[in-house]
């Protein structure tokens, strides 16, 4: 082990902030929580004080409960000063869920451009049913009939449903660019696998990492109907590999969800190995043809069913189809249309 292996991750903050309240973890950054409604019950939201306003990071869901949340941290942590900015790490619901509401009210809101064009997309495209490309993704991966039964009749999850209607017009951030918050000028440097063009931003000893840097638990690498061949964990890895050089133990990371930490040299190192380790047992696992609802053993040690299946299976076909994309595994079409996945 390396010697910045050899500190460790540490939790300078082991307690969340209460409901409605705030913890200062640097000079002028307040951190947040908002509750979720999934087994990852939590996301962590940040202010940084600008002086005569505030600029936030990431915004929570757009539900009854995370708006009367936010009034109660406007009138106490936030003093009543106005929110200026909001910064939108990633276009997943949690995250960019109420920047439309307070674009409304007001605030600039900045963004990739590429989270903005999925969010903005995804926003305004509300299915009732499952579309036929919806459905013969969930075919290919191995769902069973009544799976796939039950769920064309249900309706599927809705960005409309927990992300509040986004008002034309952001501010693009850019890779490699600087924004000023909170008294420090942050470089800002985009991650993928996770979500194209994740932000993360860089000041000196601070990180905000978004899901991009997570202590503990592995951000969802997931493939979805949308691009049903795609490799998002060699980005993923790839993104990793690149953060390495600037990763020093002395950096405080404050992520998206679970605690702020320390020791980003071995959490990226363990964050690439979780994945290595993940392929090469299911690389074992496929000496026989399986699909990849026949593979969540060998990925998460454990059988997955109830909410959290759906993830668990995205998570599947991502690390079949990083496989495909490196030669070490083939698949043939069953006779009720799965792919069947074996190694070469």
């Amino acid at each position: 082990m390396t010697a910045a292996g050899a500190s460790g991750i540490r939790h300078p903050f082991p307690e969340p902030p209460a409901e409605g309240c705030a913890t200062e973890v640097a000079p002028g950054i307040l951190w947040m929580r908002l509750p979720l409604p999934m087994t990852l019950d939590h996301v962590n939201v940040y202010a940084l004080d600008d002086g005569t306003g505030w600029t936030l990071i990431d915004t929570g869901m757009d539900t009854r409960r995370s708006r009367a949340i936010w009034g109660r941290l406007l009138a106490g942590p936030l003093a009543g000063r106005p929110v200026a900015r909001v910064i939108v790490t990633h276009h997943h619901p949690d995250h960019v869920g109420l920047a439309g509401w307070f674009q409304a009210q007001g605030a600039e809101l900045l963004m990739p451009r590429t989270a903005w064009l999925y969010a903005r997309m995804l926003v305004l495209d509300e299915q009732p049913v499952p579309p036929p490309e919806a459905q013969l993704f969930y075919r290919r991966a191995g769902l069973s009939a009544a799976e796939l039964a039950e769920r064309a009749a249900s309706r599927p999850f809705n960005f409309c449903d927990v992300v509040a209607p986004m008002p034309l017009g952001f501010t693009v951030l850019h890779e490699g660019g600087t924004i000023r918050m909170g008294g420090r000028d942050w470089t800002i440097r985009f991650g993928s696998g996770h979500a194209p063009d994740h932000a993360t931003f860089w000041a000196g000893d601070l990180i905000l990492g978004g899901d991009q840097l997570l202590p503990g638990i592995s951000a969802n690498i997931g493939v979805y109907p949308t691009e049903p061949e795609g490799d998002p964990l060699a980005e993923w890895l790839d993104s990793c590999r690149r953060f390495q050089p600037l990763a020093r133990d002395s950096q405080l990371v404050l992520p998206g969800h679970k605690l702020p930490f320390t020791g980003l040299p071995l959490r990226l190192v363990q964050m690439i190995d979780n994945h290595i380790g993940a392929l090469d047992r299911l690389h074992d696992h496929l000496a026989e043809p399986r699909s990849a609802a026949d593979c969540f053993l060998p990925l998460f040690k454990r059988e997955i069913s109830g909410p959290a299946h759906g993830m668990a299976l995205v998570e599947a076909v991502a690390h079949l189809n990083h496989l495909l994309h490196l030669g070490r595994v083939s698949r043939d079409l069953s006779p009720d249309g799965a792919w069947l996945w074996q190694r070469v």
